[in-house]
C-alpha cells in the first residue's frame, strides 16, 4: 500500500492485535481496541494487564492492523511503546473515550469509560512506529481472481 492508503486504513482501524513480549520471551498477542493518531497507534487498557506489564519491562512491541475477506489486507507495525497512567477521571476520560467511540456511539462510550473507571485503573499505550510493512490481496490479479472463484489454484 501507499503511505496515504496506510493511513486511511489505520485511521479506519477499530481492532488490532497488540503483540507484546513475555518474561520467558515467548510473545503475547491480544485483541485490542485502538485509534491511529498523529502518526501513532493508541490503545487504552487496564493497569493489570499483561500487554501494559510487557511493555513496562520490553518497549518492542508489534501490532497488526487487518481485515479478512476473501480479499486480506493490513499493516503490520514494528515499534516502541510507551505506557501513560491516566490517574484522574477527567485524562481517563479524555484519553478513553476517543478509543472507545470507533465502537459505539459517544454516550455509550462516555458511560463505557466511566464504568471502567470505577472498578480500574486505566493506562494508555502509546506504539510509535519505526518500521511498517502493509500488505493489500487485493492489488494481486492472480489473488483477486482466485477469490472470486474464477481461477483453480495451482
Amino acid at each position: 500500500m501507499t503511505k496515504e492508503e496506510i493511513e486511511s486504513f489505520l485511521k479506519e482501524t477499530e481492532i488490532a492485535r497488540f503483540c507484546s513480549i513475555n518474561k520467558d520471551g515467548s510473545i503475547h498477542a491480544a485483541p485490542v481496541w485502538c485509534k491511529y493518531e498523529t502518526g501513532r497507534i493508541i490503545v487504552v487498557t487496564p493497569e493489570a494487564s499483561r500487554k501494559v506489564r510487557n511493555a513496562k519491562r520490553n518497549k518492542n512491541v508489534t501490532v497488526l492492523v487487518d481485515i479478512e475477506q476473501p480479499i486480506v489486507k493490513g499493516v503490520v507495525i514494528y515499534g516502541k511503546a510507551e505506557v501513560q497512567y491516566l490517574l484522574t477521571r477527567e485524562k481517563y476520560m479524555s484519553d478513553a473515550v476517543p478509543v472507545f467511540e470507533k465502537h459505539m456511539s459517544k454516550d455509550e462510550a462516555e458511560r463505557y469509560a466511566a464504568g471502567l473507571f470505577k472498578v480500574t485503573r486505566g493506562v494508555k499505550i502509546f506504539v510509535t512506529p519505526e518500521r511498517m510493512v502493509s500488505f493489500d490481496t487485493n492489488k494481486d490479479e492472480t489473488l483477486r481472481a482466485l477469490a472470486r472463484g474464477n481461477m483453480e489454484p495451482i
